[in-house]
């Protein structure tokens, strides 16, 4: 009989201790659901902020200037126009360097080669081909940048794009437009502040951005034919440069 007994005791057993497991995770779940949720601190004041922006603008000499030159023909077949378009290149690289300008400060900025069309007849046919070859030239001594337009179409040169005049090295200009952006901005914050008769707490966020504004200067094609028939140097003006820091400021307010 004890070979019968047993199995059932063994049986009853584990009913027992299943249900027990069953329910402490049945009060678990229910503690954890009727546990009581945090109430927001009634004390606690909304933040208040107060959100400005200021500009700094310094206006400096600049002392490098870019100069875009180059050469632009049109022949009946592609490989005449690039030929060409490379022999002058050649000559007008020669002539600059020739000024005392560094390779490294010569670099290519559009090689391009396509055909021309004849839109009058149709259907479209190719009439030629036109070679375009345009270099930027850095040129860091102002006094220069004549002198290199004139080499420039001396030797053949038709385009002249743009001159770009720039700092070297704009970082004590930065910090000054940076310093009179922040004294502007506080500037704002404060009489807004006094007036709607509140103060600054402190400052939650400053974000700040910066742009040179390069002064270009154009000098087209039919310029640098009058350049090459000669007469007095080309006179250029490098003016000024304005470097421009602007910054947004949230403050905080009671």
């Amino acid at each position: 009989m004890s070979t019968t007994i047993e199995p059932a005791r063994h049986a009853r057993t584990r009913w027992l201790a299943g249900g027990v497991t069953a329910g402490l995770l049945a009060a678990m779940l229910a503690s954890a659901s009727l546990a009581p949720v945090a109430a927001q601190d009634p004390s606690e004041k909304p933040e208040h902020t107060l959100s400005v922006s200021g500009t700094g603008s310094v206006s400096v000499k600049p002392d490098v200037a870019d100069i875009t030159v180059g050469i632009t023909v049109q022949r009946d077949n592609a490989g005449d126009a690039a030929a060409d378009a490379a022999n002058v290149m050649d000559a007008v690289i020669t002539a600059i360097k020739g000024l005392g300008i560094a390779e490294e400060d010569i670099q290519t900025t559009t090689l391009n080669l396509s055909p021309v069309y004849d839109y009058d007849r149709t259907p479209y046919r190719i009439v030629g081909y036109t070679a375009t070859n345009l270099v930027t030239v850095t040129v860091r001594d102002l006094t220069q940048v004549g002198p290199v337009i004139d080499a420039a179409t001396d030797a053949g040169a038709t385009d002249i794009n743009s001159i770009s005049f720039r700092l070297q090295d704009q970082t004590a200009a930065e910090t000054e437009a940076r310093e009179m952006a922040v004294r502007a901005a506080r500037a704002k914050a404060d009489t807004i502040a006094t007036t709607a008769g509140t103060e600054i707490t402190g400052i939650i966020s400053i974000t700040e951005t910066n742009a040179p504004i390069p002064m270009p200067m154009y000098y087209g094609e039919a310029d640098a034919a009058a350049a090459r028939e000669g007469g007095a140097p080309t006179p250029v003006l490098a003016g000024t440069v304005e470097v421009r820091v602007d910054v947004s400021i949230v403050y905080s307010i009671p």
